[in-house]
């Protein structure tokens, strides 16, 4: 399949699929946005990747901002840093560097989000991309990223599933989560406690239920405050 150039959707926006649907669906279909210290200060990161120089030492070459687009995942951006190695023979191997404010994640969000950024230069100049890196701001180290199959896969599949998402035009239902605690969507998005305390409330009523009348608590009680 291949995708118009007014089907393109932001690169970026695979991470936020991959962290949250319903946070993607809420920046890419409702427009909405907030800021928070975090986000604020890796727009701060990048901005400062961007604005680097052009370098050349060591046999490396440093690009930034670099423009992106495929056509075949149907997304476009742009990639923080790509390094060019010189090969023996004299061939030049590109390198993508995404940067990230704070540490590698449990999940694969942050390497499907660099993947792309390979896959991306791949179709554009037709080359072979085997490796790439994440810098994190916290620990100041590169995280290598080998962009195998499973990888690739992974990438391709989140791209497709964020073409349905934006073009279903709905936002799926709220749902609290630990991590919505580091969300600067968290006050607009509003997830219900999760239903596991609900249930426990419900529980318990149940239980006091079967006991005699006099024994039950008012309405009002500490129970339903606990709600």
């Amino acid at each position: 399949m291949s995708y118009t150039e007014d089907e393109l959707l932001p690169l970026s926006a695979l991470q936020h699929l991959l962290f949250c649907e319903r946070q993607c669906a809420l920046i890419h279909v409702e427009g909405v946005w907030a800021d928070n210290t975090r986000t604020l200060e890796g727009t701060h990161l990048h901005r400062r990747a961007d604005a680097g120089p052009r370098e050349a030492r060591r046999g490396v070459l440093t690009t930034r901002a670099v423009p992106l687009r495929s056509l075949r995942l149907g997304v476009i951006g742009k990639a923080d840093v790509v390094e060019w190695h010189r090969q023996p023979g004299g061939a030049w191997q590109a390198f993508p560097v995404e940067y990230k404010r704070g540490r590698p994640k449990r999940d694969r969000s942050d390497e499907v989000q660099v993947c792309a950024q390979a896959l991306c230069l791949e179709e554009m100049m037709g080359i072979a991309i085997p490796a790439g890196a994440l810098f994190y701001g916290t620990s100041r180290r590169r995280h290598a990223v080998s962009f195998d199959a499973g990888l690739r896969a992974t990438t391709e599949a989140a791209a497709a599933r964020l073409h349905a998402l934006v073009a279903s035009g709905r936002t799926p239902r709220a749902r609290r989560e630990p991590k919505c605690e580091s969300c600067s969507l968290l006050a607009l998005c509003l997830p219900a406690p999760a239903a596991g305390a609900r249930s426990a409330v419900r529980y318990l009523e149940r239980a006091l239920a079967a006991l005699e009348p006099a024994a039950l608590p008012a309405r009002g009680g500490a129970l339903e405050r606990a709600e």
